[in-house]
């Protein structure tokens, strides 16, 4: 669900002419895997606290359009929403982001489609369409979602449910250190009781500091918790989906 996005352009177009190759490129294309010891999205493990192996494409334009796609495996299908088979998340997105002038505020506006295929066999269908729009100042961020699908991850006539974040990065000086801190609120239409708020906080290391071996690699370390009902969210396996507990991951751009 949640991207981990890391990201190197490329500039310039392969077999190209001398005289292009000098001339920045509007377009922009990268990806990224990672590895996580369980993927937390919002709060909630959609592993049930087992690792993930995770990845993306994306393109950029100058403009500020974007789009890309990501993917991740899940166990919450199975074990929480009741599928007969399914453990993989596929994230379809595009938006628009650009600066405003030299405020230090910048915006963001997109749309992200939610798929996991599999087998429902009875369920509610997991698939989710999500509208969200942000504004930025420097290392802040406030985000909101709203879901415009009739199933929210799995819960029914749940269109018109949101989610509002709020969210700090603050780079460390140059050590290539990072400090993250969130929090969000969860609200489920016509499924109250799944209402919860989450928070994290957090640290990332650019490994590119020790070594230009290591550039483009990084790692991190978050604790994560939320105020979910126990009843409410957890699985077949009687785990906790929204307990408190501290991740590790690694991740590699290209």
């Amino acid at each position: 669900m949640k991207k981990l996005v890391h990201s190197l352009v490329f500039a310039g177009l392969l077999g190209a002419p001398t005289l292009a190759l000098a001339e920045e490129s509007p377009h922009s294309f990268t990806a990224n895997v990672s590895m996580t010891s369980n993927y937390i999205f919002r709060g909630i493990s959609q592993t049930g606290g087992d690792m993930a192996l995770q990845g993306g494409f994306d393109y950029a334009h100058s403009s500020g359009f974007y789009m890309g796609t990501w993917g991740s495996n899940v166990g919450w299908i199975e074990d929480f929403q009741g599928y007969a088979s399914g453990n993989i998340e596929v994230d379809v997105y595009a938006g628009y982001g650009a600066d405003i002038g030299d405020t230090g505020l910048s915006y963001d506006v997109g749309a992200v489609q939610y798929f996991y295929p599999g087998t429902k066999a009875g369920a509610v269908n997991a698939n989710t369409t999500e509208l969200y729009a942000s504004l930025g100042w420097k290392w802040l961020k406030a985000k909101y979602a709203y879901y415009i699908s009739d199933e929210v991850f799995g819960f029914a006539n749940a269109d018109g449910s949101s989610y509002l974040e709020l969210s700090a990065s603050v780079p460390v000086g140059e050590t290539g250190l990072t400090v993250d801190a969130h929090w969000g609120t969860f609200k489920f239409e016509n499924n109250g009781p799944q209402d919860y708020d989450d928070w994290k906080i957090g640290v990332t290391y650019d490994l590119g500091k020790m070594s230009k071996t290591l550039s483009d690699v990084t790692i991190g370390v978050m604790y994560t918790d939320t105020n979910a009902k126990k009843a409410n969210w957890t699985d077949a396996n009687n785990r906790f989906l929204g307990k408190g507990t501290t991740t590790f991951w690694l991740s590699k751009s290209f």
